[in-house]
């Protein structure tokens, strides 16, 4: 019985490993475990304790003074807030966000879902992004998904064969298996979000860095 144990335990322990690995990422670190390590972890980065409160961390982050959230389901971290320290005027924020936008589509880590294309979420210059919010209830927001540790991989793979000038049965046999594996390996649950927050007359972007699994689910109603 003991070696049974033993050798099950073998089995699922690089599963489980990976599956610890594979979530959503901020700054390399996976968006997991308690509160108290992802703050040591993030002390690592150069972020400091806010002096106003002593689970807030400040920094800076892609060019930007941050303030940094973590927020924790059932004592695991299930999400990490990054918002901006300082408030910008209407047409500031609006180059910041169609900057971000740029940002993360250019970022090879990233996928976008299939409708969401960007020229649907930039803010054309012009736009009255105070009226749109308050009367219209507009929200400036864009979805991103962080891509698996196999993604790519997958992608050259599957490249390669469709480049081939002939298929054999082998061939269409493996291009089926890769693209139901880049369909599992498109994991829509390592969610990275960003929007526009306004404060009085102002305005600010905060970036939510989410890990799915690790979010409230109804499990206590």
């Amino acid at each position: 019985m003991k070696k049974t144990m033993w050798f099950f335990m073998l089995l699922i322990l690089p599963i489980a490993l990976y599956a610890q690995k594979d979530v959503t990422q901020f700054l390399g670190i996976p968006v997991d475990g308690s509160k108290s390590e992802m703050i040591q972890k993030l002390k690592t980065k150069g972020y400091t304790i806010s002096p106003y409160k002593k689970d807030v961390l400040v920094g800076e982050f892609n060019g930007i003074d941050v303030n940094i959230y973590i927020v924790t389901n059932n004592n695991k971290v299930c999400r990490i807030m990054v918002a901006d320290a300082n408030t910008l005027e209407e047409t500031d924020i609006r180059i910041r966000f169609n900057t971000l936008l740029q940002q993360f589509q250019n970022n090879k880590k990233y996928l976008s879902l299939p409708d969401s294309t960007i020229s649907k979420y930039i803010i054309p210059e012009g736009e009255d992004i105070s009226y749109e919010l308050s009367v219209k209830n507009k929200r400036y927001e864009a979805i991103f998904y962080q891509k698996t540790a196999d993604y790519d991989s997958l992608e050259i793979e599957m490249s390669n064969l469709l480049k081939k000038e002939t298929f054999n049965e082998e061939d269409k046999e493996r291009l089926s298996v890769i693209m139901k594996k880049k369909v599992d390996e498109s994991n829509f649950n390592k969610v990275v979000w960003f929007m526009i927050s306004e404060h009085n007359g102002k305005y600010s972007i905060s970036m939510y860095y989410d890990h799915q699994y690790n979010r409230a689910n109804g499990e206590g109603l």
